[in-house]
């Protein structure tokens, strides 16, 4: 089931309104192929959309639309067959476009290298492969379809902006594993190397792909049609740097994982060596670096107690003031989600019921703010919050070597087993 419907949001009209509320100018918002047009393109039911996209605009809030929010696609146009799940995401965001050509800014895919992971290395998702061809042809799919969204909408709209979320973390290792954390770091930016046409036979994954069975001709479709983000989107979680760590004796069988020339577990850094977290702020450098073009923190969130949350969207808000005064073209911070999330900490690969509130509780008939809702409102005003806060740092700030009493339920963003250069 839909995070829409769980959340109630389907049928509530009156969150926006809430939304509103907090001053906010700018959301991201879910216009999802999938569930516009479930049976077959031709048949799109744009009422819900043209609905809520009209009360965004009359209260003043810019949506970011996304239009594909880790799915495969409908059933008749998934990912795994790319020439229709290509020319039928290019159909529906053209027929978005023309009908809402006011729209200012887009994500057509989100986090395409995570839905790709999930997906075609780790299994957990449709349609459940665990091989790299399978993760780069899937990658590969989400990138062109993207490209070819945009030019459809471009042609309505010549100044809509994409908006191209990804999870960006780092990988740290024991010095024995060093060389597999070199490769997944290389890895991380591939979703925006791709668009911004930078892979080329220069980049250190390209001899790879060709030695998978792509061909010249699929791997410079790329740099010969780029479409570089407006605006990079970090999502960022506690979970997204990672620690590859070779000695299995310190950790459950069940999390042995390996790529096929050393076993080792894939644990979060924070727990296993978190004197090596680089952190928010370095990330933040780091693709600023590479890329030079304005980013956002798209996804700012973690699953822990109310307090956390407050010191964890504060931190967030502190780092990306700090970067901007530094010279960095920071745009936003985005409080993510607003209604909160079902079973991510399962990465919703079961119905477990397990909710993590956001800025709001949509659990009962009315929305009920939670502390995050008093912080996203004066952040949003440019006003101090400090007396927010409470007192002292979040878990994460602890030298921690074993999970915290009260493990927080933080987006799971990596499979225990990495497997398989």
């Amino acid at each position: 089931m839909s995070q829409l419907a769980r959340s109630g949001h389907l049928h509530r009209l009156s969150d926006l309104d809430a939304f509103a509320g907090l001053d906010i100018k700018t959301i991201r918002y879910p216009i999802l192929w999938e569930a516009l047009a479930p049976a077959q393109q031709d048949t799109t039911d744009w009422q819900w959309a043209d609905q809520r996209l009209r009360h965004l605009a009359k209260a003043g809030i810019q949506p970011v639309v996304g239009l594909v929010h880790h799915g495969c696609g409908p059933r008749y146009a998934t990912f795994d067959q790319p020439e229709r799940f290509e020319q039928g995401l290019v159909h529906f965001a053209a027929g978005l476009a023309r009908r809402h050509p006011g729209i200012q800014a887009y994500t057509p895919i989100n986090e395409p290298m995570t839905t790709a992971r999930f997906s075609g290395l780790y299994g957990h998702w449709y349609p459940h492969q665990r091989d790299p061809y399978s993760f780069f042809k899937l990658l590969f799919c989400q990138c062109r379809a993207t490209i070819n969204a945009m030019k459809a909408i471009r042609e309505v709209n010549s100044d809509a902006q994409l908006i191209q979320t990804e999870d960006l973390g780092k990988t740290h290792a024991t010095d024995a594993l060093q060389y597999q954390a070199d490769w997944e770091n290389d890895r991380r930016w591939l979703t925006w190397d791709l668009l911004t046409g930078s892979f080329t036979p220069a980049h250190p994954l390209w001899q790879y792909c060709r030695w998978l069975g792509f061909t010249d001709h699929e791997l410079w479709y790329f740099a010969d049609n780029p479409c570089p983000p407006d605006i990079i989107g970090i999502n960022h979680y506690i979970t997204s740097e990672r620690y590859l760590d070779d000695n299995l004796s310190g950790y459950p069988e069940a999390m042995w994982g390996g790529n096929g020339q050393h076993r080792y577990v894939d644990t979060e850094v924070v727990r296993a060596a978190p004197a090596r977290r680089a952190g928010l702020g370095a990330l933040i450098e780091e693709t600023w670096a590479r890329y030079k073009r304005p980013l956002a923190l798209t996804e700012v969130h973690i699953g822990a107690s109310a307090e956390e949350q407050l010191l964890w969207l504060h931190e967030a808000w502190v780092i990306a003031r700090a970067a901007k005064t530094a010279g960095i073209d920071v745009k936003a911070v985005t409080s993510w989600a607003l209604l909160g999330s079902f079973d991510w900490h399962c990465l919703v690969t079961r119905q477990d019921n397990h909710y993590e509130p956001g800025v709001y509780d949509c659990r009962g008939k009315a929305l009920v703010a939670m502390p995050l809702e008093a912080l996203v409102r004066r952040l949003a005003a440019g006003r101090s919050a400090r007396d927010l806060l409470p007192q002292g740092k979040g878990w994460w700030h602890q030298r921690l070597s074993e999970p915290p009493t009260k493990t927080p339920h933080s987006l799971m963003k990596h499979s225990p087993v990495e497997a398989l250069q």
